[in-house]
């Protein structure tokens, strides 16, 4: 497979730049990318720093969001989600993944980190692959990234946020981490909190299970909304801690992943 690799990487000098918020908003990307920084081994951050140089995990996060700007890059817009039905159970959703050969998030975290751990990968794919495997990693965390078909996920559907018009999916990519309003530092430092115990049962699961959780949570939101519901502090109150735990799981996965690609 062949990535107008120079091309990116001069987009990628331009659009690490502040945006507009897309896919976990970039607040909600950077705050996966802050906490997996902090569990990050020394050698995997010497290495990361081989490929991005000053550029942090948290500040390059949002970079295969801002290259959707580009018409040619439109092919890599399926990289981002992955579609699922509705009711299925764990092991059905697992068999699913288990043969799963479409182009989608999950067969893309797998062969961008099968791809990174190749030690003669050219610098050039390099910064692509880590680029997409962090912003994925997050993608695979916001619960209308494992939407349905049928309505985008959650695209189709459309809300009120405080009175205002949007989507079901722009709720969860960035309006209800935008409501807190606090720096990705600060939401970071907020919800970084798990134990070793934790972190080490967490680091163990496979992909597949990220997105088992994921769906859980998917099936249980679109569950509970209407069409041109008006959403505001109570539905803030009911899911802003499944954001949390979604963001900081996605930082902890994050970085065991790039731990064990790198370390």
């Amino acid at each position: 497979m062949n990535y107008p690799v120079k091309k990116l990487f001069v987009l990628g000098l331009f659009f690490c730049l502040p945006f507009s918020s897309m896919a976990w908003g970039v607040l909600g990307h950077r705050i996966v990318g802050q906490i997996a920084d902090t569990y990050l081994t020394k050698q995997t951050k010497k290495e990361i720093y081989k490929i991005l140089g000053n550029e942090s995990i948290a500040m390059c996060s949002n970079w295969p969001d801002f290259i959707k700007s580009d018409p040619s890059m439109k092919y890599l817009d399926p990289w981002h989600y992955i579609n699922l039905k509705s009711g299925l159970g764990e092991t059905e959703l697992k068999n699913y993944l288990a043969s799963d050969t479409v182009t989608d998030a999950y067969t893309r975290v797998n062969w961008l980190t099968a791809q990174l751990k190749n030690k003669k990968l050219e610098p050039e794919k390099k910064i692509f692959y880590l680029r997409f495997l962090i912003h994925l990693v997050g993608d695979l965390h916001q619960p209308m990234h494992i939407g349905r078909f049928e309505d985008l996920g959650g695209n189709r559907i459309k809300v009120n946020w405080f009175k205002e018009p949007t989507n079901l999916h722009s709720v969860w990519d960035s309006k209800l981490v935008d409501f807190q309003q606090l720096s990705y530092t600060e939401y970071a430092a907020s919800i970084n909190f798990s134990t070793k115990a934790q972190r080490v049962a967490w680091q163990s699961e496979p992909v597949s299970e990220w997105i088992w959780q994921s769906y859980q949570h998917t099936e249980k939101i679109y569950g509970d909304i209407k069409p041109d519901d008006n959403l505001s502090y109570n539905y803030n109150f009911k899911f802003i801690g499944v954001v949390n735990q979604q963001l900081l799981r996605g930082g902890v996965h994050l970085a065991g992943l790039l731990n064990e690609i790198f370390d």
